[in-house]
């Protein structure tokens, strides 16, 4: 057997080849990733005798092409958690932390660990575009609501309490009722200064401009707390630059997350476990490709125990002599985008309480123990995700064990054809 150990870095990669016993088969060499260099390695790894397996650690994006090239050329690829490798003992006293010895060191993890070696399945397209896509929704989301935040200061200053009077959700182009409005009536003295049928009558052809309904009440409203407001800073041009720009950011990214959300929901409708999420509760067009992008493909996870521990909710075992914790934390090793987006979903839980679902019983079941917060929400996702293991599961089981479709008659075929 041969054992290939690969430290991967962002341009290049260094490789060593061990066998049993501490037979060192090739000394550790560098390769670029390139097509030639990875095409060539790959002809030097098949040419060895024996079975030849390659580990390295799924690092980022960087393990991504490696461990592609060496699978679409034949070879045995396992790429293993890095927390595994760190963990696994290097039987020396140095600390010693160089390409070469990571390369070593992975090749020797190899050995030690060769029957519980799991090949490397590459993404689908469409599965690595959802995933993708669904770390840029949350970096965009993130940035969003900075600059809400950032843009919810600055008319504190110039306008304060404006945000509270509009209450109209993001409509599909990003756009926003109160971030349009404080672009056009940035300061107070944009409506104080004029009176309250002058400023009505601007108002309505702002609605009408934007597409926005006009009520005489939210008038009132504005008009009352522009009247009343006390502004930090006065209406000049510098005040005007700040929160149009802010405003101008704000709806370039809103866009930009709701051009994310679409897309997601286009390419996860497109995978065949799409109908049994969506029929999930507490997941809706949001919260459903996010879950499905974070997770995969769930046949990869060999019981529901696996997925759990892939996002991080597993309480970790605590026991030593007379010592046994029954309340741990919970290892958070997995997916943080995962435990987000399930955080998210047991807030919809919480917020609409349906007594029928066997989740939030098992969540009212928890709080009535006495449980912290973090504590109940972390056990209910556990149960949430459980569930999801078990429908997903049967769903793909019953699509495969379905006949196949005869385009050509327009029916299923017959098993006597």
């Amino acid at each position: 057997m041969n054992a290939v150990g690969i430290d991967v870095s962002s341009r290049k990669s260094t490789v060593a080849v061990l066998r049993p016993f501490g037979e060192i088969v090739r000394s550790p060499f560098d390769v670029a990733h390139s097509t030639e260099e990875l095409a060539f390695l790959a002809k030097q790894l098949k040419e060895l005798d024996g079975e030849t397996r390659v580990v390295m650690e799924h690092t980022g994006r960087y393990y991504e092409p490696v461990a592609k090239a060496l699978h679409e050329a034949g070879l045995y690829v396992s790429a293993v958690n890095p927390l595994l490798i760190k963990r696994y003992g290097a039987n020396s006293l140095r600390n010693v932390k160089t390409d070469k010895a990571d390369a070593m060191k992975i090749a020797r993890y190899a050995l030690d660990n060769w029957s519980d070696l799991r090949d490397y399945i590459p993404m689908d397209t469409i599965r690595y575009d959802l995933k993708t896509l669904n770390r840029q929704f949350q970096l965009a989301s993130k940035q969003c609501t900075a600059c809400s935040n950032n843009l919810i200061a600055l008319l504190e200053q110039s306008f304060p309490g404006i945000r509270k009077c509009f209450d109209s959700p993001v409509r599909s182009d990003g756009t926003q009722k109160w971030v349009d409005f404080v672009h056009t009536f940035w300061h107070v003295d944009c409506v104080r200064k004029q009176s309250l049928n002058a400023f009505s009558e601007r108002y309505r052809k702002w609605c009408k401009r934007h597409g926005y309904n006009f009520s005489s009440d939210k008038v009132a409203e504005v008009y009352s707390l522009a009247k009343n407001a006390v502004v930090l800073v006065p209406k000049s041009e510098v005040t005007k630059l700040l929160v149009q720009e802010a405003t101008s950011r704000l709806t370039s990214l809103s866009h930009s997350v709701e051009t994310y959300r679409a897309e997601m929901e286009r390419l996860a409708s497109m995978l065949p476990e799409y109908p049994v999420v969506m029929e999930m509760y507490g997941v809706g067009k949001s919260f459903g490709p996010q879950l499905m992008a974070e997770i995969g493909d769930v046949r990869r996870f060999e019981r529901k125990q696996a997925l759990v521990a892939f996002a991080g909710i597993d309480p970790m075992p605590n026991q030593s002599g007379d010592k046994n914790v029954r309340s741990n934390k919970s290892s958070k090793r997995g997916s943080p985008y995962l435990r987000k987006t399930l955080f998210n979903i047991m807030g919809v839980y919480l917020q609409r309480a349906p007594q029928d679902e066997p989740v939030i019983r098992f969540l009212d079941r928890k709080r009535s123990e006495g449980k912290p917060f973090y504590v109940y929400m972390t056990a209910a996702s556990n149960k949430f995700l459980r569930r999801y293991y078990a429908k997903v599961m049967d769903y793909l089981v019953t699509l495969e064990s379905l006949p196949p479709v005869d385009m050509d008659s327009g029916g299923l075929q017959s098993n006597n054809d």
